[in-house]
């Protein structure tokens, strides 16, 4: 099992080195709100177009109800990132994409609120994820795709071993645009 543990409310975490991941919950709402409003320029450029009601209570809610669904039926596992020493929510990731079957496959998505990018947290998170698909979920492979001139992103991917595999054109709605997107793997050693 990867390194599991409850927080103070019970909830199960997954521990990475110097942040957990635990499943997003409505006592996290004002914070998540607060980290995304004041980080949204610095994630434009990286994500498709925001809702005009894209943090608010109700938006919030409605994806909380969908990740549970998504989680329960075994399609995608939505995760925020908190730092260790004083439990700030410093972004999120999503296992989305879960394939069953002969692929044993699931797609990874994350995001950095800005004042905490680049201290390493994501990365971690990351460690920590991949982990858990391959341990917990029992998945063989994860899959991940950034913009080209996302080097923050790819620095992300290159330090936790994923391996680019190529470039698919025109490959998600970005900020409105179809933009090109460098492909980015990791496989399970062990299995």
């Amino acid at each position: 099992m990867a390194l599991m543990r409850k927080d103070n409310d019970g909830a199960r975490c997954i521990d990475g080195e110097g942040v957990y991941l635990r499943a997003p919950e409505l006592r996290d709402y004002q914070e998540w709100a607060d980290v995304r409003e004041s980080s949204r320029a610095f994630l434009t450029p990286w994500e498709p177009t925001w809702a005009t009601d894209e943090t608010s209570r109700g938006a919030y809610r409605y994806k909380l109800r969908r990740y549970a669904e998504d989680a329960r039926d075994d399609k995608a596992y939505a995760l925020f990132v908190f730092r260790d020493e004083d439990d700030a929510l410093v972004g999120g990731m999503t296992l989305s994409n879960v394939r069953r079957g002969v692929s044993l496959t699931s797609s990874l998505g994350y995001w950095a609120g800005e004042m905490f990018a680049g201290k390493g947290y994501i990365t971690a998170a990351v460690n920590a994820v991949v982990r858990y698909a391959f341990t917990d979920l029992e998945l063989h492979r994860v899959e991940a795709a950034c913009q080209p001139d996302n080097l923050a992103s790819r620095r992300v991917l290159e330090k936790a071993r994923f391996v680019q595999e190529g470039m698919a054109r025109s490959y998600l709605k970005i900020d409105g645009q179809w933009r090109d997107h460098l492909l980015f793997g990791i496989v399970n050693a062990a299995g």
